[in-house]
Formats: structure tokens, sequence, C-alpha cells
């Protein structure tokens, strides 16, 4: 268990409002209009439907699944309030629980602020958004006949954490891991993140056997090399002053480079 905690910023005491702006969005997404999780009714209204998507026509029959426990899930499906497509933006905004909520909200605190810093705000909320188109499309293409609801900001965080490890690959993240606090560069964090995604991926869908899981591996592993690609883009055309305090000291000190 690797779960990070915090960074070393050297802009922490710099203002990063889109950052800000989207944390609270989620979450009042959360409490607000989806009760917690108790509005199941917009849940499956706004949410992404795999073969709604590949196919540009509402599910409109309850659609029965067989889950990773083996039993059988009826997944009510009536015409969504809005446009298909509008749902790849809304689901962006929606959480499945407290921890799938607060998890999201954590890496996107730690991270976000970082590189909205090096991009800029508006640059930012284009890359955030374009993350999380890419990681839908992602599981979308992985599942083109999915009935069951994809909802959530991992994708487009998991583009974050891609942007992250291009721009900021030496600087310290402080993690818990098990019962101790270190503090690792991040490309060990970030790396350890897409590796447990493509292992927890894969032993989902070998254990599977045609039954479907509750995460979206396709949308985190699509998110995090659209963030990679994208953020290898955009650094071409912003100034390199901008390098983190953090790297130049890297290279100063031999001991920052020490794993622990």
């Amino acid at each position: 268990m690797l779960l990070p905690i915090g960074d070393e910023d050297p802009h922490r005491d710099s203002p990063a409002y889109v950052m800000w702006v989207l944390l609270l969005a989620n979450v009042a997404v959360f409490f607000l209009v989806q009760q917690a999780g108790g509005n199941e009714a917009f849940d499956y209204g706004w949410s992404v439907i795999p073969q709604e998507i590949t196919t540009g026509a509402d599910l409109t029959a309850t659609q029965t699944v067989k889950a990773e426990s083996g039993r059988r899930v009826e997944i009510p499906q009536a015409p969504g309030p809005s446009p298909i497509y509008w749902t790849i933006l809304t689901a962006m905004f929606m959480h499945g629980g407290w921890l799938h909520l607060g998890g999201n909200m954590l890496y996107l605190w730690i991270f976000g602020d970082n590189v909205e810093h090096r991009f800029g705000s508006g640059v930012f909320l284009v890359f955030y958004l374009a993350s999380g188109l890419a990681a839908t499309l992602a599981q979308v293409l992985l599942d083109p006949g999915g009935v069951v609801p994809n909802l959530g900001a991992s994708g487009a965080i998991s583009g974050v954490l891609g942007a992250y490890l291009v721009l900021f690959p030496r600087n310290r993240v402080h993690a818990i891991f098990f019962y101790f606090v270190v503090s690792l560069p991040a490309v060990v964090v970030i790396g350890f993140y897409i590796v447990l995604q493509f292992v927890e991926g894969f032993g989902a869908t070998m254990a599977s056997q045609g039954a479907v899981g509750g995460v979206a591996y396709g949308a985190h592993i699509g998110g995090f090399f659209a963030g990679v690609v994208l953020a290898m883009v955009l650094r071409l055309f912003i100034k390199k002053e901008r390098e983190s305090t953090i790297s130049r000291q890297a290279r100063r000190d031999d001991r920052s480079r020490r794993v622990w």
C-alpha cells in the first residue's frame, strides 16, 4: 500500500484556482445533487453507458449483468435527461461513494496545483477535460457493449498524474507505506500507481470470466497516457523558467536522490 498524502510544492502559496473549482464542484455534485449516492435516478441518467456511446441510442430496458461475486444484478435503464454524449462531461463530476470521491480529490489536491502552476489556469482546465474525455473513450473502446454506468473523475485525474510525471519526475512526494511515512521521487509513486492499474486490471479481467467489475481500469490507463502525451506536447510551448525548485535542489543534493 502506497498512499500519497502530500508533496513538496515550491508554489504552495500561489493559488491554483481551477484545481480548487474542480475539487469543490465534485464535492458539491456528490453531496447536493447525487445526495451522497442516494439519488440513483440521477446517477443512471448522467453517467456514461458505453453501449449508448457506441450506438448513439438510449438504453430503455432493464439490463441484467453478472457481477464479480457471481450473482446476477439488474441495472434499470431509461432515456437520460440530456443528449447521450453530454454524459462524457457530466460523468467526470460524479462519484460512486465516499471513498471514490475522497481518493480522487486527495490526488487532485496533491498533484493538480503543480500542473496548473506550470500550464496556467486556462490550459489546465482544457487539459483536465481532455484527459477525462480520452479516459472515457479508452474505456468505451475496451468495452463497447458495456451497460454498466461509468462515472468518476479518476480518468481526468490520472491524466494529471501523467502530466506530473512528465513535468516533475523528481519532486518529492510524501506517502504512507504500510505503517511508515516516506518521501519518494514522484516517478516512484506515480510509477507504482500506473503499474498497479495494469496489474489489477489484468487480474480483474482474468478472474472475472465475463463478469463486470466496479473499477474502470481502462479509463485510468487511458487518462494517464493521454496526460503524458498532452504534457509532452504542451511543455514545448511553456517557458522553462518554471522548473521546480525541488528538482533543482535534487540535482544539488545527492542525499535527496535516496529512496527511503
